[in-house]
């Protein structure tokens, strides 16, 4: 690395330190000619696939609108910030495993969905009525029997009432 102070090319590493996310390294460095000090941010580069849009737009991948949409599916809802974060990451992974150049948005969409159905059911019926572009109640209904069906008794609390009430759902 050149020595940002003189351009000598010979410098060398003081102290490292990985940052708490584990994702980044900080290394103090010095420079054997003029004896000046910087600081590096080392940080892994992987090309993430294109997003291939519904309309056929291509646009590169950001994670900060994947964050934003389980946030909008998870508004109100108590799910915690470190089980949103290990889901993003999660469909990051999964991602950057397909080892493709470009990926359908719809792709994604049942990425994010998968993870969805793992945190919050209400969360994921929210995201899945935009993502499936539900038109009217029955579109809902179909959704929560196919979900209730698929994921019975995961300790989150029943879509559509339990016995107890009748079938009515919780009154507030």
């Amino acid at each position: 690395m050149h020595c940002p102070f003189c351009q000598h090319s010979d410098t060398r590493v003081i102290d490292s330190r990985v940052s708490e996310d584990g994702a980044t390294i900080r290394r103090r460095r010095g420079c054997e000619a003029c004896g000046e000090r910087f600081s590096t941010l080392e940080m892994i580069e992987l090309k993430l696939p294109a997003i291939i849009k519904s309309d056929g737009r291509r646009e590169a991948f950001d994670a900060r609108k994947l964050r934003v949409g389980f946030d909008r599916a998870l508004q109100k809802r108590a799910v915690s910030e470190e089980k949103i974060e290990a889901a993003v990451r999660a469909v990051v992974h999964q991602l950057r495993m397909t080892a493709e150049r470009e990926i359908d948005s719809r792709r994604v969409g049942g990425f994010v969905m998968d993870e969805l159905r793992k945190l919050d059911h209400v969360g994921y019926v929210r995201f899945a009525s935009v993502y499936r572009s539900f038109e009217d109640v029955a579109d809902f209904r179909e959704e929560l029997d196919r979900l209730e069906r698929e994921l019975p008794g995961e300790g989150q609390l029943p879509l559509l009432g339990g016995v107890a009430d009748g079938g009515k759902g919780k009154k507030r």
